[in-house]
């Protein structure tokens, strides 16, 4: 299929996407947004990056285990590889039959983890941004800004580390860096969450942010 056209140009469903480092409350505040959405009389596709398709799962699987080790490009290249899988048989398809996509991450994470995390080239990044999604792009993002050693706190206490899990603070101080230098350059797209707040008070904020997007794109 021909790639890739703009999604307020041909698509009625919307496109939002959640990110933030582990720790930060993205899976609480998801599972809120979907309900909101499904409760407006929308049909929600919740999803996931790396994941999402039969392949990408599987690929999420070596990405996220600790006993694999592989070079940085080599992690970017199989993170690009599910994320092309994931248009192909899940993102596109729903926003073609109008329904809203929600993912817990999307193309922001590999410029924040690869890039700012494990130092790869923002230009090699750019040229698979542009081959694998053209200028398709989410129609919001939510980041959930939060410090690093909160967030690795935070994740200790409720599971199992995986492979990214595991890295230093330095490391995911690097990668909130990452998170914010895109947060900057794509202001109009990527809304900033202060997720070190209470969760009561990050629910208000969001909810005050989607219900001004629900009703820019004609919700009631």
């Amino acid at each position: 299929m021909p790639i890739l056209l703009e999604s307020s140009m041909v698509q009625p469903g919307k496109f939002i996407t959640f990110e933030g480092i582990d720790g930060a409350g993205k899976s609480t505040h998801l599972a809120w947004l979907t309900k909101f959405l499904q409760n407006r009389g929308l049909t929600v596709v919740v999803t996931r990056e790396p994941g999402g398709t039969v392949l990408g799962e599987r690929l999420r699987e070596l990405l996220l285990d600790q006993r694999q080790t592989m070079h940085a490009e080599t992690e970017t290249l199989l993170m690009f590889a599910a994320r092309r899988e994931h248009l192909d048989k899940v993102i596109l398809p729903a926003l073609a039959r109008g329904d809203w996509v929600v993912s817990d991450r999307y193309m922001d994470a590999s410029f924040a983890y690869q890039g700012a995390g494990r130092g790869v080239p923002l230009r090699k990044l750019a040229l698979l941004e542009e081959w694998v999604q053209g200028i398709f792009s989410p129609d919001l993002t939510l980041y959930f800004d939060l410090p690093a050693e909160i967030g690795k706190a935070r994740v200790q206490s409720i599971k199992t580390a995986d492979r990214f899990e595991v890295e230093s603070d330095q490391f995911f101080e690097h990668v909130r860096r990452g998170y914010l230098q895109r947060a900057q350059q794509f202001q109009q797209r990527i809304s900033v969450i202060d997720a070190s707040l209470p969760i009561e008070q990050v629910k208000q904020n969001l909810m005050e942010l989607i219900e001004a997007f629900y009703r820019q794109h004609g919700g009631q």
